[in-house]
């Protein structure tokens, strides 16, 4: 089993280092956000570890970040029990949340019911009607023809699709995919899902992205 610690405190992060080896995890620990991000996208985990206060990207970014095409278990390790943090984090995408100081024993414990439930409910590939997105490889097709995307387009699909047949705002696809505060004068999501859907529906009968007027995006196979 394998799992990605990002926690910056270097007496904690070999503590955990330890204690998880030795009871048969590989760990890969970084200390920064930035990093977290990167190991999360170029390598697969069991479970991702997930201190809220990392310097360079705090916990909160970094989970927008690595939720953009990645479903890996998360647990938030904090020092603040406060219930809007928990809910927060939990809105960002975390499975599960930890309150510092905390047993091993807890932690370990968590971690496993994690990667349990990681391989139970993880699907390798995501279908809606005739289009399917293998995850491991990043391929996309509609109808057996494989689609070609861009990084932030392939984002798009995989937030439009984990959430199938719900409405999603204009925000809340600027926040999730471009990590950005939405501005009422930028039409960068129109244009986005414009694109994609050139690539996803045109080219096919039954279309699958639709416009709710007023609210945003779904998609959704509508028969």
């Amino acid at each position: 089993m394998k799992l990605l610690l990002a926690e910056d405190e270097r007496q904690a992060g070999e503590y955990l280092v330890k204690g998880l080896g030795e009871n048969g995890w590989i760990v890969d620990w970084v200390q920064t956000g930035v990093d977290a991000v990167h190991l999360a996208g170029n390598a697969e985990y069991d479970v991702i570890v997930l201190d809220v206060g990392l310097p360079r990207m705090d916990g909160w970014e970094a989970i927008k970040r690595i939720r953009h095409d990645n479903r890996t278990p998360v647990l938030f390790l904090t020092a603040r029990d406060r219930v809007e943090d928990r809910v927060r984090g939990l809105e960002l995408g975390a499975d599960d949340y930890l309150v510092k100081p905390f047993a091993f024993s807890e932690l370990l414990a968590r971690v496993r019911a994690l990667a349990r439930r990681g391989k139970q409910q993880e699907p390798d590939v995501l279908r809606v009607a005739d289009l399917e997105v293998q995850l491991l490889r990043r391929r996309v097709e509609r109808a057996g023809q494989r689609i070609d995307l861009t990084a932030k387009e392939y984002a798009l699909l995989l937030l439009l699709l984990r959430r199938t047949g719900e409405v999603l705002s204009r925000t809340m696809i600027a926040e999730q995919v471009w990590d950005m505060n939405f501005d009422s004068d930028t039409n960068v999501v129109e244009v986005a899902v414009r694109r994609l859907r050139a690539k996803i529906d045109d080219p096919f009968d039954k279309k699958l992205i639709h416009t709710v007027r007023g609210f945003g995006y779904v998609l959704e196979d509508r028969g």
